[in-house]
């Protein structure tokens, strides 16, 4: 297990003053990329053997957002390491060790120069520690996307959107989708499911669906209405 302790910043909160959703995707980002680096299998490991993790899968389900000014801590840890898959789990508690957010993601590394799947080399799995499944309710990895009830204005991808794979970030999609909720609609839990990556000067189509028990789906298309990305919010 990897962790990092925190304070939440007013530059995380939302107009709650609670920790925003693309703050928590982005500790969580942040904590499995220092323990990467912490280990020495990180970026500039990575970028010398041509390979890069792309994610396909977040679940995130909120126990409860931690407020501006509260000490918290962000932890990790892989459950599973095989061929070319990762499979990580990260939490987040309270001063006092309560739970707060709960995640499970699923990753591939790719190799960049072929643009296909790459086995985990023997470093990471010399490096990486493997940890039991964390316990919570795990949901199924591919969402159903009903037909679209709305369509939004196209979004034009800029350098604000990229990471440093010169790809859109993972959370740039749960923050664009999250624009287009009820100002009332309260998270408790989304699925992000990535098909396709998306870069810079490419055009995303938004469209808006609803799910079962009043969850809203959000697809990121392109022009022909296949997605690239799609994001899945429950109601708490």
């Amino acid at each position: 297990m990897y962790s990092f302790q925190s304070r939440v910043r007013y530059s995380e909160v939302d107009s709650e003053r609670k920790l925003s959703i693309a703050g928590i995707v982005n500790y969580f980002q942040d904590c499995s990329n220092f323990q990467s680096e912490d280990l020495e299998v990180g970026i500039d490991y990575l970028n010398e053997r041509h390979m890069m993790w792309v994610i396909n899968f977040w679940q995130i389900k909120v126990d409860r957002l931690p407020l501006m000014g509260e000490e918290i801590t962000v932890c990790t840890a892989p459950y599973e390491l095989k061929s070319f898959m990762g499979l990580r789990n990260f939490w987040m508690e309270d001063r006092e060790g309560n739970s707060l957010v709960r995640a499970n993601s699923v990753w591939t590394l790719i190799d960049t120069e072929k643009g296909r799947p790459v086995g985990v080399t023997r470093e990471m799995l010399d490096r990486y520690t493997i940890r039991e499944r964390l316990e919570m309710d795990y949901a199924p990895r591919k969402i159903r996307v009903p037909e679209a009830e709305e369509e939004r204005e196209p979004i034009i991808i800029t350098h604000a959107h990229l990471d440093t794979n010169h790809h859109v970030n993972n959370g740039q999609y749960v923050t664009l989708a999250m624009n287009y909720l009820p100002e009332d609609f309260q998270i408790g839990e989304l699925r992000a499911e990535y098909r396709r990556q998306v870069f810079l000067g490419d055009t995303l189509h938004p469209a808006l669906s609803h799910g079962s028990e009043g969850a809203i789906i959000v697809s990121m298309n392109d022009g022909e209405g296949k997605p690239y990305a799609v994001v899945e919010f429950i109601r708490n």
